[in-house]
């Protein structure tokens, strides 16, 4: 396994710069592309390592791309448009990159290629019944929409795992404020409040090192679990976006939560998730969000937002 050469589209992203070093510990040769579109310096800690190589490219371009196919046992599609915000700004973008050059390429690869694919929980939209991997699918954003359309052919293949990702949290070499946990924890900090609409709204949340863990272990686990979706995301951190403030507020008690109610909140997602189907695997997250919340103090006191989102 350890001469396998894995290809990390978007590896100098939020999940990939980290992602990419733990492969790197592992002993693979890892080949990462990434347009850097947000000028990210993540990956310079990594560039020493000999079994790197860092392609300054785009995965719409098929000259880009196609060699680097070619040559790749496993591929891990990271790069994406993350996000409804960012996606409903750059629709054009979204399509292309989302959904055409996966398309492209699910449909130029070979079926000996293994590829462990990151999709999304937003998928489940809204549900009042806890969501597991056969539930119906109500995705309400582009972003969710474009990742079932990709699912869907995706799954036609033998060689593949879907990974439904909860919303990921922590810091990371290139860093999102935007992901709720941090965002909230980052307005606890830095504005001593937060006014939340519709606050009873749940979702299911995961730790950003705690994703790159469950890559690993589909690595490693892959004859077994190939040709299945699964849900990632931490069982414990069901909660609700008031329920997240409260946790929060533990560690920053000077946090003032308003729960507003004169607008909808235009992110309509709410849903609880079982994640005990990855968990019989025997994958199990580390971090709770009480760590994540910790770990993101930490962080906070030198980082400021101003160009650590997706908009």
């Amino acid at each position: 396994m350890t001469q396998f050469k894995v290809l990390v589209t978007g590896g100098a992203g939020y999940i990939g710069s980290i992602l990419v070093e733990y492969l790197l510990q592992m002993g693979f040769r890892v080949t990462v592309i990434d347009n850097f579109m947000f000028k990210q310096n993540s990956l310079n800690h990594l560039c020493e390592n000999k079994s790197l190589t860092i392609v300054n490219g785009d995965i719409r371009n098929p000259a880009h791309m196609t060699p680097l196919l070619r040559d790749a046992d496993l591929i891990i599609p990271l790069a994406a448009l993350v996000g409804a915000p960012l996606c409903n700004k750059d629709i054009v973008g979204a399509d292309t990159t989302n959904k055409e050059a996966v398309f492209w390429m699910l449909d130029r690869i070979s079926k000996e290629q293994h590829i462990i694919m990151p999709t999304t929980n937003s998928a489940y939209g809204t549900s009042t019944e806890i969501c597991t991997e056969d539930s119906p699918l109500n995705p309400i954003s582009k972003y969710a929409i474009d990742k079932v359309a990709v699912e869907e052919i995706l799954m036609q293949r033998e060689n593949s795992i879907s990974y439904r990702l909860a919303t990921v949290f922590g810091m990371s070499p290139r860093m999102r404020t935007d992901l709720l946990v941090n965002d909230l924890t980052y307005r606890a900090v830095n504005d001593g409040y937060v006014i939340i609409f519709e606050g009873h709204f749940k979702r299911n949340y995961i730790h950003v090192r705690d994703v790159c863990e469950a890559f690993l272990h589909a690595i490693y686990n892959f004859e077994d679990m190939k040709g299945n979706i699964y849900n990632v995301g931490l069982s414990s951190a069901n909660v609700s976006k008031l329920e997240l403030c409260e946790i929060i507020k533990k560690h920053v008690p000077n946090f003032t939560i308003v729960e507003g109610d004169i607008k909808r909140d235009p992110d309509q997602r709410n849903y609880i998730v079982s994640n005990e189907k990855l968990e019989a695997t025997g994958w199990h997250p580390i971090y709770t969000l009480d760590d994540g919340v910790e770990e993101l103090l930490r962080g906070y006191t030198y980082l400021k937002n101003n160009i650590h989102g997706n908009v």
